[in-house]
């Protein structure tokens, strides 16, 4: 059974609105999760510059002219450059986490004792020495895991 010309200039336009719809929706997301919180700052700057992170058991240096990481770390100078320009915002209140943490060692240029941080991936959060939290804003977190050999883990 043949469908009529406005049956189907129907189902076409009904079509074309989903469509435009769900490009908004996606535009709108892509925008809320890509925009950085008024709050965020700078973890590292030029006065206080990562050198050193140990990230559980991989690590990466800064000491050189290029940073340098654990053997088994497949993208050290993305990984690098993502932990040196982290956002961070500061949060009131601890928060509930669910994740296991990852152990950070991190050395800072102008302090020579490194600070213990706990990172929980999943949520997005540092909590630091001191026990303050920090919430890194969701279009920076993915790169802050290191890409690691399948075949040397």
């Amino acid at each position: 059974m043949a469908r009529s010309p406005k049956s189907k200039r129907k189902w076409n336009n009904i079509i074309i609105i989903a469509s435009i719809i769900m490009v908004s929706v996606l535009t709108l997301l892509d925008r809320k999760t890509a925009k950085l919180p008024d709050n965020a700052v700078a973890l590292f700057d030029k006065s206080a510059p990562l050198t050193q992170l140990q990230f559980d058991d991989y690590w990466l240096d800064g000491g050189g002219f290029r940073w340098q990481c654990d053997e088994r770390v497949l993208n050290c100078q993305q990984w690098a450059e993502a932990w040196k320009q982290v956002m961070i915002s500061p949060q009131g209140f601890p928060p509930a986490v669910e994740s296991t943490p990852h152990q950070l060692q991190i050395q800072v240029d102008d302090i020579k004792e490194p600070q213990s941080w706990w990172f929980y991936a999943a949520e997005g959060y540092l909590k630091s020495p001191a026990g303050n939290w920090y919430l890194i804003p969701p279009s920076l977190r993915q790169p802050l895991s290191p890409i690691i050999s399948a075949g040397q883990e």
